[in-house]
């Protein structure tokens, strides 16, 4: 095969490729290749450019027996370490005096990897979630077998502990189906119309018992006439519900929370018709190094006020999924001692649409 067929025939590969001949030395390599390791690999020795000992032996390997292998190689962008799985073929007749060459390609698999990592976190933080009250439950079953027979307040004490932890786990538990689900959803489009406006005032009538036992003062504003999107009711009712639990619990101490719908005829996020809920609190406030990990699954930025309070860790992961179901955005604004603001943007519907 000429050489300039050997290039074209590696250009056209979508993969980083490269071909290793009888005389061990690289004869062709595609861009994406050359990218990867180098832009002066063609002519060297294989073994000065891949040098991870898989990757090298199985090249020898493959030039003597001609059989496919598989290795791993190991990278690193400058950001991030990079997993490529590396595939070896034999090919006859090319290469010096026509003795064949080793065509070796690259498949970047690191997502696989992260996915993996993802997976095993998840288990170890549910497992952990789980493991602390039922560790709690179990404790104080031992003692009211024992030494707490017959002792009626420390029953009745225990008793609201134990209902307390059980009830945390039940939250848990639920938060575990709502974002399975959500994300399961994720890439359906819902398709009723909802009326904002009155899924807020629902949702500030079921929190104002909450609210008034923390002492917080709930106050709505909204445009004068009905504020419609597109989506499904009872998910946009838990991310309502979410947002001003939270901004009661943790953002209450400022004493009012105000939850302010606004729409635009051109949302710059969206580039469309927008609805806008902001959640606002007068609160502590959220240090800034925590706001880009909010909504990640058990991320807290408090964990032992969050716990106190009942929180799961779940419930901005949860907001987040459904407001990528409906295409829209949320954003978080908060500084210490200064409050915080959450902000749900929606595509709004209109008569032209």
């Amino acid at each position: 095969m000429p050489d300039a067929l050997i290039d074209e025939f590696l250009c056209a590969m979508p993969l980083p490729a490269l071909l290793v001949d009888q005389s061990e030395r690289i004869i062709g390599a595609n861009p994406e290749a050359l990218t990867l390791l180098g832009q002066q690999i063609v002519g060297r020795h294989f073994a000065t450019i891949l040098r991870q000992p898989p990757v090298t032996d199985a090249i020898e390997t493959i030039l003597r027996d001609k059989r496919p292998r598989e290795a791993q190689h190991l990278a690193n962008d400058g950001a991030q370490d990079t997993t490529f799985r590396v595939t070896f073929r034999y090919v006859n007749g090319i290469g010096a005096v026509k003795g064949g060459a080793v065509l070796v390609s690259f498949l970047d698999v690191s997502h696989l990897g992260q996915a993996e990592q993802m997976r095993r976190d998840f288990v170890a933080n549910v497992s952990h979630e789980l493991r602390t009250p039922l560790t709690a439950l179990m404790g104080f079953i031992e003692t009211l077998r024992g030494a707490a027979r017959d002792d009626a307040d420390a029953r009745d004490r225990f008793l609201s502990i134990m209902d307390g932890e059980a009830n945390r786990m039940n939250r848990l538990v639920g938060d575990l189906i709502s974002l399975n689900r959500v994300e399961s959803e994720e890439r359906v489009r819902p398709s009723e119309d909802v009326n904002l406006t009155q899924q807020i005032e629902s949702t500030l009538r079921s929190m104002r018992p909450l609210a008034d036992e923390a002492g917080v003062t709930l106050h709505m504003t909204a445009p004068d006439d009905p504020v419609i999107v597109t989506g499904d009711p009872d998910q946009l009712q838990q991310v309502c519900t979410n947002l001003i639990e939270n901004a009661i619990k943790y953002g209450g101490a400022g004493g009012r929370v105000d939850v302010v719908l606004s729409i635009s005829d051109r949302e710059p996020a969206l580039r469309a018709p927008g609805a806008r809920i902001q959640v606002i609190d007068q609160g502590a406030g959220i240090d800034p190094i925590h706001l880009p990990r909010l909504t990640e699954r058990f991320y807290r930025a408090d964990s032992h006020r969050s716990r106190e309070l009942g929180g799961t860790g779940l419930g901005l992961a949860i907001v987040k999924h459904i407001i990528n179901r409906h295409r829209g955005r949320l954003r978080v604004e908060s500084n210490l001692g200064q409050g915080s603001v959450f902000t749900v943007i929606l595509p709004r519907k209109t008569e032209q649409n």
